[in-house]
């Protein structure tokens, strides 16, 4: 096997070592783990540098250990670690000898331990150093190697995955031309004569065409060979319809297969410009999108292929068609699962170039590095037609100074060497960061070596830089809740205003309570942008940390129409205090009309429509009727109305000019009876990389959510498998991650199963004082 998973039996110890005492045989202190691993999520919520920013959660430095032989076949060939990422400053050693240094916790690395074995059948020790120190980001960032390993054996004539390139040019509906570019290296120190055979298959593995290549190779040479395929009738790939090509190259000496690869790829076009806006396969598509971080909830950072593929799905189901990978690139599951589902996607290199924003932050390594860390990010995913856009920075400090220009042109430099085929972006922020900058004459510069231009939280420079600058293309790269409607506005108005995305499309720990709404006693000083301790979640996502859809994303859904109308309902603030709502923040809204306690309380409610008029009913009853908002900006598609409060059934109609309505409803609910258990998936592969999503629910005896009522779970699990995470998506229940007796917030938490590799079949338990008990049952196939 060429490439195999290098997950499994790895011992774990946290704390630094001397060298002498990394392959001691004492084990003592070490515990066994397998990857993808992070240990700050396994850890207890402190007190730490940098606590907020990173959800108080715990770094240092941590090592991890494994054992391996070389088998007599594979002797000759060369040995590869492949890490797909190790956050942070990693050392790799290999039998009392440092192989490698990557300090760079996001891009991924080759590390050719060919050299530092041992012979075939004897056994040698691997350790990886991970060093999470200091004040080195502004998000959680997990800690450890919370990505694959794999173990890569080739022989001396091989191809290299990260040499394949397949690129298409559709000439007609009849025809693409696919141009395919692939390295291939004789470290043998002879000259070989090979052949590649290529072939490219449709996504049912049907063959589609083939060629074949002779190449001779001096010793110690390697070449780049450039070859097109022309492909008929082909099936593109769009948002809509995702379909993948497969490229597999074959590479042959003396009647034997040395090396072969299969790679997939999508035949599409894309195009920018001002007039169009983006073109995708020739049709214009407004990009309705969402920047995340790289976290996976109660999981972490660890990354999964099951996670992967359920944040994007999560996007997906939600009515988002792009995301901005916030502010590093993701993992390569994601980048797959984006390719399967659909997605376009915004693939982005940094935080920082030269100026820190944290004292022990990529900055200290940027100029040595940050050639090697773009060649990473973009020969990886260069072959992923998800990927729209390269993004160089977010928020660069240094973005429009003299230095700062050079770096842009520097980057662009690099990134066209591997990839001429997208464009270069970046999110670019008002001087907030350079008070002594004004954006009319600064802003210019930053935008020079771009291709596409992000815009972060300033939708109203929208208009002025269309007119001023008429070949910009625009969107913006961070946008509000908020103001979501004032950019959606100019989205649909400017051809060249291509897109907008939301901080943040999913909850993410750290950056603590920046999306908060809370409030404070009249008088009282407003509170800084974060909240300290118990907070740990930002929770300015239009969807939580355990996958379900937050009030905030209402307005979205009648922007993009997902949805003709919503409704939602205002907490009432008590009596001597005022509500404080964060730039990144919501109102404390509820799609309920669960109040108890409120009867005759003046409820606010507001409703969301693009409907000219609403009218809105009590019990059957007709209370009030009002025109939507038209003139504001931050206000248009909303409707405000004052309810005094009596359960039952409140609904909104939304009235069309041309007669035409729909009505939207909200009812009480009694009070809960069970526990209501449902997995996103009844069956699971024997894979550890496989996961189950099993969400709680507390309902009443009309099998509707009681989120009004909360309850404390006893959570167990027997079978084939284990309970890897359990919690809820509240932003301050710090105790919820590793919790068998986890609480539900607003009357819902989940767990997550994951399976032990043999076939059976796993029993989730859940155990309620006052709601009765439950099972759910998975099948391991």
């Amino acid at each position: 096997m060429r490439k195999r998973l290098f997950d499994d039996s790895w011992s774990f110890y946290y704390g630094d070592l001397e060298n002498d005492k990394i392959f001691d045989p004492d084990t003592t202190g070490w515990r066994k783990v397998d990857l993808p691993h992070d240990w700050s999520i396994e850890m207890p919520f402190a007190e730490r540098e940098g606590g907020i920013a990173v959800g108080h959660a715990q770094g240092g430095t941590g090592w991890y250990r494994k054992t391996f032989v070389i088998q007599k076949n594979d002797s000759e060939k060369r040995k590869i670690l492949y890490f797909e990422g190790v956050y942070m400053e990693s050392e790799v050693w290999i039998n009392n000898k440092k192989v490698s240094f990557h300090p760079y916790g996001y891009t991924s690395f080759f590390c050719d331990i060919t050299e530092f074995c041992n012979p075939a059948g004897k056994e040698n020790i691997i350790a990886v150093k991970a060093k999470n120190e200091g004040r080195n980001s502004r998000w959680y960032s997990g800690s450890g190697i919370y990505r694959h390993v794999w173990l890569i054996t080739k022989d001396k004539l091989h191809l290299d995955e990260w040499g394949v390139f397949a690129t298409s040019e559709i000439i007609s509906p009849e025809k693409a031309i696919v141009k395919i570019t692939f390295d291939v290296f004789n470290e043998y120190n002879n000259p070989v004569e090979t052949q590649v055979a290529i072939t490219i298959k449709d996504d049912s593995g049907n063959i589609v065409e083939t060629k074949k290549i002779n190449i001779s190779l001096d010793p110690l040479e390697s070449k780049t060979i450039n070859e097109s395929i022309s492909v008929s009738n082909p099936t593109l790939w769009s948002i809509d319809s995702p379909t993948l090509y497969s490229t597999e190259l074959k590479l042959e000496s003396d009647g034997r297969i040395k090396d072969e690869l299969s790679i997939p790829f999508g035949i599409r076009s894309i195009s920018f410009s001002a007039k169009e806006g983006f073109l995708l396969n020739g049709k214009p598509v407004k990009l309705k999108g969402g920047c995340i971080h790289h976290d996976n909830g109660l999981l972490g950072a660890v990354a999964l292929d099951r996670a992967e593929e359920r944040k994007a799905e999560l996007l997906k189901v939600n009515g988002f068609n792009a995301v901005r990978c916030a502010h590093n690139p993701p993992s390569e599951k994601f980048l797959e699962a984006c390719d399967r589902l659909g997605l376009l996607v915004i693939d982005e290199a940094f935080d920082q170039w030269q100026k820190q924003k944290n004292s022990n932050d990529y900055h200290r390594f940027f100029d040595e590095w940050y050639e090697k860390d773009l060649a990473s990010m973009v020969l990886r995913d260069r072959n992923h037609p998800s990927v729209i856009m390269w993004s160089i920075g977010n928020e660069i400090q240094e973005r429009s100074d003299s230095s700062g220009i050079e770096i842009a042109k520097g980057i662009k430099t690099v990134i066209r060497k591997y990839d001429s085929t997208r464009p270069v972006t970046a999110a670019v922020n008002d001087y907030w960061d350079n008070p002594q900058l004004k954006w009319e004459t600064a802003s210019p510069f930053a935008f020079e070596h771009l291709d596409v231009c992000g815009y972060n939280y300033i939708w109203w420079e929208y208009e002025n830089d269309a007119k001023l600058y008429p070949a910009r293309i625009i969107y913006g790269s961070e946008t509000t809740a908020m103001e979501r409607a004032a950019n959606w506005n100019l989205v649909e108005k400017y051809p060249q205003i291509i897109g907008d995305f939301i901080w943040t499309a999913l909850d993410y720990l750290g950056e603590s309570g920046i999306g908060h709404a809370i409030n404070v006693k009249n008088g009282e000083k407003d509170l800084l942008m974060f909240l300290d301790r118990p907070w740990f979640n930002a929770w300015c996502g239009d969807i939580d940390i355990c996958g379900n859809k937050k009030p905030q994303a209402a307005l979205r859904d009648i922007l993009w129409n997902n949805s003709k109308i919503e409704m939602l309902v205002h907490n009432p603030v008590p009596d001597g205090y005022r509500e404080k709502i964060s730039y990144w923040g919501w109102p404390d809204e509820e799609a309920s009309w669960n109040w108890k306690g409120c009867e005759g309380v003046t409820m606010d409610v507001k409703v969301y429509t693009r409907y000219p008029f609403v009218r809105l009913y009590l019990n059957g009853k007709q209370i009030a009727g009002k025109e939507t908002e038209k003139t504001d900006r931050l206000k248009r598609y909303s409707t405000n109305f004052q309810v005094s409060y009596e359960p039952g059934e409140l609904k909104a109609v939304g009235l069309g000019r041309d007669g035409e309505e729909e009505s939207i409803t909200l009812a009480t609910t009694v009070e809960p009876v069970k526990v209501r258990l449902t997995a996103d998936r009844a069956t699971l592969k024997k894979s550890k990389n496989d996961l189950s999503y099993i969400s709680i629910e507390l309902v009443d005896k009309n099998s509707h959510i009681v989120t009004d009522h909360d309850a404390i779970l006893e959570l167990s699990v027997s079978g084939n498998g284990k309970l890897l995470a359990a919690g809820n998506a509240c932003p301050y229940d710090m105790e919820s991650f590793r919790s068998t007796t986890p609480k539900t917030f607003k009357g819902r938490a989940l767990a997550i199963i994951q399976p032990i590799e043999t076939k059976g079949s796993i029993l989730l338990h859940v155990k309620t004082e006052k709601y009765g008990e439950e099972d759910i049952s998975i099948t391991v196939d």
